[in-house]
Parts: structure tokens; sequence; C-alpha cells
């Protein structure tokens, strides 16, 4: 058994929260360049461009990416052999809040009625899977309200299959239109339950885009999805393009013979994610 102690997690936390809000991942920087090599439309061109030269600019001066810095999320895989000194819920959270004071981050999260703030962006958001082995693998998403409204859970009938989760998916995405500040990237939750599907969906998006499914024939249905969905023509920031979405990733579970759940995560062009193995 390894011990490991609150503090080395907290430090760990703190740092993935500060780097997550000002440094855009490479593949998503990419996929945004290679983007404006193909776009036709000089709007899409220009608004690319305007995407690239704004990670810059975080990046060099430590400001966040965006104003909306967003729900902590965490996705921890704790090893079976491991001994957390404290409380690993508490310890995530506690660390999340002083890595959006340190930062200048803005705090987003409020009573659902009243409003009224909770004043540190507390509590996170915080999903823990046991795993085999010694090690912690922790990662962070920090997700903004405006990609997080146009997602969406339903349940389709065993009958409507694929054809029915492409339309479903396809839908949204037209529905949502310039809403979630597209490129978007979309994640997709298949089977499991009625809760689990929105969490496979944003699971979904901690894949880099480079990264192809390791299923082939998920591989195949994600490359469908997104030529689709770049065919509603709603292009950066909604105003024309071939680049609506940078890419699609799938999760998929077993489910009820009974049901298929579904559910649609939408992750804005600056998809502020990081993880780290401790």
């Amino acid at each position: 058994m390894r011990t490991i102690k609150a503090e080395i997690i907290h430090d760990a936390v703190v740092n993935l929260v500060l780097t997550a809000a000002r440094y855009l991942p490479e593949d998503v920087k990419q996929a945004i360049a290679d983007a404006r090599e193909n776009e036709d439309s000089a709007s899409a061109r220009e608004i690319l461009g305007q995407l690239l030269e704004n990670a810059e600019l975080a990046a060099s001066s430590g400001l966040p990416l965006c104003q909306d810095t967003g729900v902590g999320v965490f996705f921890v895989e704790l090893g079976d052999q491991v001994h957390v000194e404290g409380n690993l819920i508490e310890i995530i959270n506690n660390a999340m809040t002083e890595g959006y004071d340190k930062g200048l981050l803005r705090k987003s999260l409020c009573h659902p009625l009243t409003r009224a703030n909770t004043g540190d962006n507390s509590p996170a958001v915080v999903h823990v899977d046991i795993v085999p082995g010694d090690k912690i693998n922790i990662k962070h998403m920090a997700k903004g309200g405006g990609s997080e409204n146009m997602s969406r859970c339903t349940m389709l009938t065993p009958a409507q299959g694929w054809e029915g989760i492409k339309e479903f998916v396809v839908r949204r995405m037209a529905e949502a239109g310039p809403n979630p500040c597209p490129p978007t990237i979309v994640g997709v939750g298949i089977g499991g339950t009625f809760d689990l599907a929105p969490t496979l969906a944003k699971k979904a998006l901690f894949r880099p885009l480079s990264e192809p499914n390791p299923d082939p024939e998920l591989a195949a249905m994600e490359e469908e999805l997104l030529a689709e969905i770049n065919k509603l023509g709603i292009g950066p920031m909604g105003l024309g393009g071939k680049t609506t979405s940078l890419g699609v990733k799938i999760e998929m579970r077993p489910c009820h013979i009974a049901s298929l759940p579904l559910a649609v995560n939408v992750q804005c062009h600056s998809s502020r994610i990081k993880e780290v193995e401790i």
C-alpha cells in the first residue's frame, strides 16, 4: 500500500486549475490551425486566427483563455493500492478554490434558485473510479456555462438505434447554433443508465483530438457524426464555414434491454482540460 500525502495532491490540483485556465491544449491548437488552412470562408479563417492569437496571449500573459472560467470538474482514477492522507474530495475541493483565488479566476457557482454566488467556485464536481495500481490520475476540466447549457440527455427506444443516435446528436448541434462558441468538441455518451450517459459524454471530452477511438466501429461513428455536424455550416462563432466542430468523441457502455440512453456534452473551442498522475 502506498501512502500519498494530502499536500501533494493539493499542490497538483492547484497547478491543474491554473494551467487549464491559461493554456489551450496543443492538440486543440493544432486542430484550429488545421481548420484555418482548410476553410473556404474568409470570416471563418479570421475567427480561427483570432482564437489562436487568444491562446498565445493567454499563455504569455497568465490571463485566462476565457472570462467564463467555468465549473471545476474532476475525474479521478484512484489506485486500489493507494492510501490518501485525508479526505480526497475535500482535498480536491480546497485545492480548486485556492487555484481560482490564485489565478484571479471568475467564481461562477451560485444557488440554483436565489442565484447567490457561493463565493469561491465550490463545490467542485468530482467523479472517482477505483482502478488497479498505486497511483492517482486526476483529470481536470474547467467547464463553461455556454457550452454546458447546450448539452442534452435523452432516452431513445432500442429500435431507434444508430440512426436515432445520429439524428439526435446532429439536431442538437443544429439547435445549439452559435451558443456554445464553436468550433466545438462534442462528447457523446451512449448506453449505461439515465445518469451514466451524461457522465460518459463528459468523460469522452478528455480524449485528445488526435487520438481516434480504440474501437474501430466507434471511430467510424465519430467520423460520421463529425462530418454531418460540419455540413450544418454554422462555422466558427456561428458566422458560417466548414468548421462547426473540431471533433466528436464517443464513450459507450452496455445498457438495459429496454433502454437506449444517449447524452451529448458540448465543449466550446476553449477546451480547458489538464491531467496529472501522482
